[in-house]
């Protein structure tokens, strides 16, 4: 497996509408803000939509994105794992945004915090409370350990227990299912 191509956000926008552009995002993430004409795919949904992408990808190219470029990057591997070509947003929609590029956000949709950030939240507020409850209970400064290890694990796997569970919070979900994955695959097979 080779690693997948990718575009700056100017390489990118040059090229917009050579694109199906894929967002591997949460439902959540993607209403706060999306590359324009993007689709959302969570990543962690990725496999039941590979035939759409693969009936998608014979008519044109793909663009995937996420917010920083690595969860884009992760699909891009399974999407060549099955056979199916995808190009992948350098920098995610942070990049796109960061370099002056307008975001398409859903009506009435309010800008929600990025995955990445609730898991530094997180996590720190663990550690702290692990700290914090140490002091009277010594054994507590274990769940500072544990997520402190938990961290390293992910930082050397380049995955997140974190963020999966945070993903699925409520919050991170679109309240309104606009952006329905049945509605999304029936987009791409057309």
């Amino acid at each position: 497996m080779t690693s997948p191509v990718s575009l700056s956000p100017a390489q990118a926008a040059a090229r917009l509408t050579e694109f199906t552009v894929i967002d591997v995002r949460g439902p959540g993430e993607y209403a706060s803000g999306h590359v324009p004409g993007a689709l959302n795919i969570p990543l962690d949904r990725l496999s039941e939509a590979v035939p759409a992408l693969k009936s998608a990808s014979a008519r044109g190219a793909l663009l995937v994105v996420c917010a920083s470029g690595v969860r884009s990057t992760r699909a891009c591997d399974i999407l060549s794992a099955a056979d199916i070509d995808a190009t992948t947003l350098t920098g995610g929609t942070s990049a796109w945004e960061g370099e002056g590029r307008d975001l398409d956000r859903p009506a009435g949709s309010r800008p929600g915090w990025p995955l990445e950030r609730q898991v530094r939240l997180a996590a720190g507020s663990l550690v702290v409370a692990g700290l914090l409850a140490g002091v009277r209970y010594p054994a507590a400064r274990w769940l500072s350990a544990g997520i402190g290890s938990g961290l390293v694990y992910s930082a050397v796997t380049d995955t997140c227990g974190m963020a999966a569970v945070l993903s699925r919070l409520p919050y991170n979900r679109d309240p309104r299912g606009a952006t329905s994955l049945n509605a999304t695959l029936d987009a791409l097979q057309g």
